[in-house]
């Protein structure tokens, strides 16, 4: 089938929606697929850049820049990517292309006029991924009050829901949140769709903890966004609680708003038992993985929608047991338990965390089959295969919504 697939996000970016854009794309070629990948980029000269990815066609159109800037200035870029986009889509040799359904994926929520046009443009079905329940999260997290400004971006997201034909959450406990959406649209589908991860990459890995100062410690690994959703105070809390202990160390690789703070936390404490890296390529994490003990999984306690991050995926394909602070109900908390893949709080006190980081260490040294359940988990549940079918299920039935 040809596809287009709409995103903001995509390598050589490292973030973890990249990686799954990634995958999701090598996946549709693997399968067959004709795939177009449209991208925002503010640093192309003219009104689109097209290069070829592992066999798609990937398509960097004009728009502002939407990346690394104020609350203000990057929502009103926001609002006028998605029309930037058309405009340099319209200049471009796939102007007039036709396809057989489009898929885009959120964050960001502003993509909606953009797939409104294209869907009507190709008479095809629509397929939104959906992983931030945007801007309710942000009131949840006490980010936003319910005033204009949510008001405004509450209206954009579900623009966006009334733009799609079938809607892929997350987990379960996502579903009742488009009830509303579910009672307008009965002729539409709504269907759970887990996050996804490919094969994993065999690059090496840039960060030797062997030879580090901390010498052969076990290692507690975080590597992803270190952001304000993230409560990776808890992770620093662990730290001091830990800090005289010499056989553990804790590792943090990634970026986000919130790693300067953190980093200056650390020096003002003089957390010795944690270090800081900055992020690697995405094919080098594996190798990252086998220098280390656990997989640390942390998420605001004031969340309520679920979420189940990326780098938790990348944890069980490696066969990494997970050590989770998350959100109370949040359906990933279950799925550890259930699977026995590693040890979750669900709350914020720092003690417990650090007594589930001992008891998951202690547990290591008695199970031998922990990884192996692991790996089963991420391969059952993860696989981008699957994710691929059951996306294009849906665009060979019937005809899109108006």
């Amino acid at each position: 089938m040809r596809i287009a697939l709409i995103a903001d996000t995509f390598p050589p970016l490292r973030t973890s929606g990249a990686v799954q854009l990634r995958d999701l794309t090598r996946e549709f070629i693997a399968q067959g697929h004709d795939l177009t990948v449209l991208l925002p980029d503010a640093e192309v000269s003219g009104a689109y850049a097209h290069e070829d990815y592992n066999g798609a066609d990937v398509i960097r159109l004009k728009a502002p820049r939407t990346k690394d800037m104020g609350y203000v200035r990057r929502t009103l870029a926001e609002f006028a990517m998605p029309f930037a986009m058309r405009r340099s889509l319209a200049r471009s040799p796939f102007a007039q292309h036709q396809w057989d359904g489009v898929i885009w994926y959120s964050p960001s929520i502003f993509h909606g006029p953009l797939v409104k046009a294209v869907k009507r443009a190709s008479a095809c079905k629509s397929y939104l991924i959906i992983r931030d329940i945007f801007p309710e999260w942000a009131v949840d997290m006490g980010l936003m009050k319910r005033g204009l400004a949510y008001r405004m971006l509450d209206a954009v997201a579900r623009f966006q829901y009334s733009v799609a034909d079938v809607i892929g959450v997350q987990t379960p406990g996502n579903l009742g949140y488009f009830d509303e959406w579910k009672r307008k649209h009965p002729a539409r589908k709504l269907e759970i769709l887990p996050n996804w991860l490919g094969a994993s990459g065999s690059a090496q890995c840039p960060i030797d903890l062997s030879q580090t100062s901390k010498g052969k410690r076990r290692y507690l690994v975080y590597a992803g966004n270190m952001g304000v959703a993230q409560n990776m105070d808890i992770i620093l809390d662990m730290a001091q609680m830990l800090r005289d202990d010499e056989s553990i160390g804790i590792v943090l690789v990634g970026r986000g708003s919130e790693r300067e703070r953190l980093e200056q936390r650390v020096e003002r404490d003089k957390l010795a038992n944690v270090a800081f890296y900055d992020e690697i390529d995405p094919d080098a994490i594996p190798a990252l993985y086998t220098q280390c003990d656990i997989g640390l999984v942390t998420l605001d306690p004031r969340h309520k929608s679920h979420n189940i991050p990326g780098k938790f995926l990348t944890y069980m394909q490696s066969g990494l047991p997970v050590l989770a602070c998350v959100n109370e109900g949040n359906d990933m908390a279950q799925m550890i338990r259930d699977k026995g893949v590693g040890q979750v709080l669900e709350s914020d006190d720092a003690e417990q965390f650090t007594a589930l980081a001992k008891a998951l260490l202690a547990q290591l040294d008695d199970e031998d089959d922990i990884e192996e359940r692991c790996k089963a988990l991420f391969a059952q549940e993860f696989a981008v295969k699957s994710t691929v079918a059951a996306i294009v299920s849906h665009f060979a039935e019937g005809h899109a919504t108006a």
